[in-house]
């Protein structure tokens, strides 16, 4: 009997994946554990092994498709089956339902779920679904009959932006709503509703009233759509629930760096023979996690009525991740870094690094950050203010090292300063305690032998 591979539910909070990139093809032998496709999830790209020896029948799902977890997205002829049959068995009974028109992709016309009598009265019609990869046909229940004919795009659209499908015109072949129909009514839409809100501003000008608006106002300008990949969606999804329901403040001190950066200068000389590179991010962690152990509630959690104070100091890096690979920030969690070394702090950031951006990290690498570091210095970033990552209560945004004009024992001399700024939870973390950490994590910097030890 044929095994039906379906997407797998590959973190805790994912309900539909994209498939990236099928490493096989129809009629190519696999192996139980070799890695058959790069699915992208709600947090990562991540690789799919497959759980059997036989040969890939079919493939349900095209690249760049989103589908829901738990639904058919390839076959699998066992030894001793006709692939060819399965396929041509399989695919009939294994359609792959498309997530909801939310999703980051071009999303087909779901299938209506109608009762065989009423089918059998009214017929479905085929119409041509457009994605990345061509074109795509199959049936779509259509509730005016065979004389509806709208593409699953400028449906899709209309739905998306409260236009009425019956009062689009069609363009397309034989009268047919395709998607420049769509952005013209659009346009049109936009256009009446920014001649309506002109007056209304007006008027908050002179009473020097403000007027919000609770949804995005897009400008109706010649442009293009950019579909948001299932982790962008995740990003920005999670980034609204930070920034909305944690009561976020900043404070920002500055650090002498001089004697940091002479120390690893003088650690990567003697290291260089064992390939080890100390990076000033490598220091920071453990700093960070060192002024962690001495106060507490930077590893703690708000829960409600109460604060969850944590036993295990776990540094939660961000990693940007490179276009091909939907582009993005994860955070890549180094465990127990209080007790880690500057080697193995460095060892495991690198590990994190190059697996974000090649295979993609596992749920396990991304779980159970305790505070988050994020490091634009190597950009020439010198300040930036960072959005806590939940349930963490508080993430810290570090600058370049840059040499500028300081003062020391009453002299002005030039010296290589950092500035770091701090986003708290003002339900877990106060000013006073905020101004105590970074003055623990000051003398950690300021004399970096105290890290080693």
């Amino acid at each position: 009997m044929p095994i039906e591979i379906t997407m797998p539910r590959l973190s805790d909070t994912m309900e539909a994946g994209t498939v990236i990139k099928w490493n096989v093809k129809e009629g190519d032998s696999v192996k139980s554990g070799s890695v058959v496709a790069e699915i992208e999830t709600d947090k990562a790209t991540m690789e799919m092994q497959c759980f059997d020896d036989g040969r890939m029948a079919a493939i349900l799902v095209e690249p760049g498709r989103q589908v829901k977890v738990g639904t058919p997205i390839a076959l699998v002829a066992l030894e001793g089956e006709d692939a060819a049959r399965v396929k041509a068995s399989g695919v009939r009974s294994s359609a792959p339902a498309p997530v909801n028109a939310a999703a980051p992709v071009a999303a087909a016309a779901p299938v209506a779920a109608v009762a065989p009598a009423v089918a059998a009265a009214k017929p479905a019609i085929i119409v041509q679904t457009e994605t990345r990869h061509g074109m795509e046909g199959f049936p779509v229940e259509s509730d005016d009959g065979p004389r509806m004919r709208v593409s699953p795009v400028a449906r899709r659209m209309a739905q998306e932006h409260g236009i009425s499908i019956d009062a689009v015109a069609g363009t397309g072949p034989a009268g047919r709503i395709i998607k420049r129909d769509v952005e013209q009514a659009i346009e049109n839409k936009l256009a009446a509703k920014s001649a309506s809100i002109a007056p209304a501003q007006a008027l908050a000008v002179s009473t020097g009233g403000v007027q919000t608006n609770s949804s995005p106002l897009a400008l109706a300008l010649p442009g293009r759509n950019v579909a948001l990949s299932g982790m962008r969606q995740t990003i920005a999804r999670r980034l609204v629930e930070s920034k909305s329901t944690i009561p976020h403040y900043q404070v920002t001190m500055k650090f002498d760096m001089d004697r940091l950066i002479d120390l690893r200068g003088s650690y990567n000389e003697k290291l260089k023979s064992s390939g080890v590179k100390l990076s000033v991010n490598d220091f920071l962690v453990r700093a960070c996690a060192l002024a962690m152990a001495e106060h507490p509630y930077f590893n703690a959690s708000f829960a409600g009525d109460h604060v969850r104070l944590h036993e295990v100091v776990n540094i939660g890096v961000a990693i940007s991740l490179p276009e091909e690979k939907g582009g993005g920030l994860v955070v890549g969690v180094i465990k127990d870094a209080d007790h880690k070394s500057l080697r193995q702090i460095s060892a495991d950031t690198k590990n994190l690094a190059e697996k974000a951006r090649t295979k993609g990290l596992s749920v396990q690498d991304m779980s159970d950050a305790t505070f988050t570091i994020s490091n634009l210095g190597m950009f020439g970033v010198e300040h930036f203010t960072a959005i806590i990552n939940p349930p963490n209560s508080a993430i810290l945004a570090c600058g370049a090292a840059v040499q500028q004009p300081v003062v020391r024992g009453g002299q002005l001399v030039v010296g290589t300063q950092m500035q770091a700024t701090l986003s708290l939870d003002h339900r877990v973390i106060d000013g006073a305690m905020a101004a105590q950490y970074l003055a623990s994590l000051k003398e950690f910097i300021e004399e970096p032998e105290t890290l080693v030890v």
